[in-house]
């Protein structure tokens, strides 16, 4: 019932009629001109909410029935996969369909077992959307409404903003040095930096403005809810100079940040310059993108609030509501949940007083990565407030294989069955996505479903439709991932910060929860299925995204085990096998970016690219290109979150991942031999010098299209590897 009524107050006014138009649109573009043939829609409203009905019609159509232009979406792709075999994903947005299609007859109706399915981390605007065009939105949103997804963010706000600002006395200076760059704008909105990597030019604030109306109206017309930003009290240094007597504090330096780039000022919610300011900004959000009655706000993301005290928590989060209730009077607060895992500071009554002050119903809490660290269990499901269950699984858009499909399966229907739950939906928050799809696929199509999933069956299911094929050496290959890097359990934070693209050292602990033969055995079998997807077949693109995925993640453990091997020869003083074992890790690198090389969704150049195009002027281009790059590597002016947003992309690897172990690696030979310790200081100081900090002002071009043939090199890679790890010489393998 809580989700039902909140549903309800949230939901699109789109019509019926504009939403199957809608829906009519994303077929011709998902399977092409001839969707129009084989398939009929119709939005009914008199249907039970988020659900659809599937029959063949005499005419020898497939009609399909939903509630909403959503749930139409989601039959739509529920008759493709489950009847026809046919899926797609991130990378592949689009279904060949042969002409003399014969279309089943099949006769279903099915219901969300979740109101809300939502997707989406404030993160992942920064660290996959950035440089995003709106054909590139207009694909993914595609994706959102046939994985049934009905709710997401807006956050763009810069330059309703920059008009705020203007309008209060803040100068152009003034206003530039408070915006951070387009990589870094998810941060400088949440209060945690100001002004790193910029200046964000206006003209840059008003494209992505009306790029993102594009953006809520295609989802809105497929009955799409989305959630816009509410003020969370962060505002620039300068407003001090304006309203020198309102009641301010400093925010807390968020991961040792410089003072040029730090330590906006929050002015406390009880201020009646808040309300003032939270009044005219969101008014000016509802003037500018509509609304649905959904605004998020995070006005403590990693930082402390100054007095942890049940008042204080009670008194501020009853006026960030009230502001947002004085402009919309159904609205409801959006929150993550993210802060409460601060739980030294967080404590139990903390929590209680920032939620209860809030009208139940009135706040929706995602709770951000249900599948490691749930906070709903500690907090009673959140005191009354409706949540949604949510699988994060990627910090930074960090690639390497990694998921807990076991722990998502269950952990959502023992959510649901919690006595006195409050649970209304599942979601999916990644911070960056273009990584481990097979876990947000499970998770989706587990929001939907009232039951647990068979795992044996959707995993052999998806293993036919990802590749067209019914064969059961591709199926083998995905029940070993599951069982191995898709079946972590633990409480250790997985960051995606393998040895290869970490700094140096000679204290990193590499480890991993499975089987590492399970990943061998897996490569070994794609590889021998190659014959199996045709080459003119359009899934055999997805076939090579999988084969130098897996040969990417057969590296990158050798490294590991090289690495602890090279550790072990060094703390020995085995000059010799040092050499050698050191080596054999360029040698990997090479191999590395090689196959990295062959892969369309492996590039550097692709994303540096990407963010110039976006510039207008050379100038730009400079800015746009620096924090494309500085992203990826030292995330900020001296390395502040070194490696966080790392990609095992081609040119990375050649150009920054390879010359730091290179580095390394002749550091320690030369302590060897000439019987002196490894100065890991003077190393430390080099590498961020030389190479780390450098990275981001470079400006060579790399390639925006793969370089040499997948299979060819996966193949090679292999048997050069496979049987050196036979050679007794190489690695003493132990668990790492």
């Amino acid at each position: 019932q809580l989700g039902a009524e909140l549903l309800r107050r949230i939901a699109p006014t789109t019509s019926p009629d504009v939403q199957e138009e809608a829906v009519r649109q994303l077929m011709q573009r998902v399977v092409g001109g001839k969707a129009s043939k084989w398939f009929d829609v119709e939005v009914n409203k008199l249907l039970d909410a988020r659900s659809y009905q599937i029959s063949l019609q005499q005419s020898g159509k497939v009609l399909i029935v939903g509630s909403d232009g959503v749930s139409v979406s989601k039959g739509f792709h529920h008759y493709l996969k489950q009847v026809l075999n046919k899926d797609f994903e991130w990378f592949k947005t689009h279904i060949e369909l042969p002409n003399n299609l014969q279309l089943p007859n099949v006769t279903l109706h099915s219901a969300s077992a979740s109101p809300i399915i939502y997707y989406q981390n404030v993160c992942t605007w920064s660290y996959s959307f950035v440089w995003w065009n709106l054909d590139q939105w207009r694909r993914h949103i595609d994706w959102m409404a046939l994985m049934g997804i009905n709710l997401s963010l807006a956050p763009n706000q810069e330059a309703i903003w920059q008009d705020v600002y203007a309008e209060l006395g803040l100068s152009r200076q003034e206003i530039d040095g408070h915006f951070a760059g387009p990589a870094f704008q998810a941060w400088q909105r949440m209060g945690n930096i100001r002004g790193w990597a910029g200046p964000l030019p206006p003209a840059h604030r008003r494209l992505q403005q009306r790029l993102q109306q594009h953006i809520v109206q295609a989802q809105r017309e497929l009955g799409m809810s989305v959630a816009l930003p509410a003020f969370a009290g962060h505002v620039p240094q300068p407003l001090q100079r304006i309203f020198p007597n309102a009641n301010y504090s400093l925010a807390e330096r968020w991961n040792h940040f410089p003072d040029p780039y730090c330590c906006n000022l929050f002015v406390e919610p009880n201020d009646p310059l808040f309300q003032q300011l939270a009044t005219l900004f969101l008014q000016r959000v509802v003037q500018t993108y509509g609304s649905n009655h959904i605004y998020f706000c995070d006005p403590f993301n990693e930082m402390q609030p100054r007095i942890a005290e049940p008042q204080y928590m009670r008194t501020t989060s009853q006026a960030i509501y009230n502001s947002m209730r004085t402009v919309d009077g159904e609205a409801v607060w959006l929150l993550q949940g993210w802060m409460f895992l601060q739980i030294d500071y967080w404590r139990d009554e903390l929590i209680e007083a920032f939620l209860t002050a809030v009208p139940r119903g009135r706040m929706l809490v995602l709770d951000l990565q249900s599948e490691q660290f749930p906070q709903y269990q500690r907090t009673n499901s959140y005191y009354g407030q409706p949540f949604v269950w949510c699988m994060l699984n990627n910090f930074g858009g960090t690639l390497g294989m990694f998921g807990s499909a076991r722990l998502i399966n269950s952990g959502v229907g023992s959510a649901r069955m919690m006595p006195n739950s409050s649970m209304v939906g599942v979601g999916i928050t990644p911070e960056g996505i273009n990584q481990n799809y097979v876990m947000f696929s499970l998770t989706l199509e587990r929001a939907w479903s009232a039951e647990d999933l068979s795992l044996d069956d959707w995993f052999n299911h998806f293993a036919l439709t990802r590749y067209g094929v019914n064969d059961t050496r591709l199926a083998q290959y995905w029940m070993l991932l599951r069982n191995s890097v898709y079946n972590f359990h633990g409480l250790q934070r997985m960051r995606g910060k393998y040895v290869l693209n970490r700094r140096p050292g000679l204290n990193l602990k590499p480890w991993i929860w499975y089987n590492a033969s399970h990943v061998s055995e897996a490569w070994q079998l794609l590889i021998s299925a190659k014959e199996i997807v045709p080459l003119e077949d359009d899934r055999y693109a997805i076939y090579e995204h999988d084969l130098v995925d897996i040969t990417r993640q057969f590296l990158q453990l050798s490294i590991d085990h090289i690495y602890v091997n090279l550790r072990s020869a060094y703390r020995k003083t085995q000059l010799e096998r040092v050499q050698y074992l050191a080596g054999k890790m360029l040698q990997m690198l090479d191999d590395m970016e090689r196959i990295l090389a062959s892969g369309a969704h492996f590039l550097l150049g692709t994303w540096l690219e990407d963010a110039k195009r976006l510039a207008l002027t050379a100038n730009q281009r400079r800015i746009f290109e620096f924090n494309a790059r500085n992203q990826l590597t030292a995330w900020g002016p001296n390395g502040q979150i070194l490696d966080y947003a790392t990609k095992q992309w081609s040119g990375l690897v050649s150009d920054y991942y390879q010359p730091r172990w290179s580095m390394f690696v002749d550091a320690i030979t030369l302590a060897l031999q000439s019987n002196t310790p490894f100065n890991a200081t003077n190393f430390k100081l080099r590498v961020a010098n030389e190479i780390e900090l450098p990275f981001s002002n470079l400006t060579k071009l790399y390639p925006t299209e793969p370089v040499g043939n997948t299979w060819q090199i996966s193949q090679q890679i292999y048997t050069k590897w496979n049987a050196l790890a036979k050679d007794s010489q190489f690695l003493h393998y132990n668990r790492v």
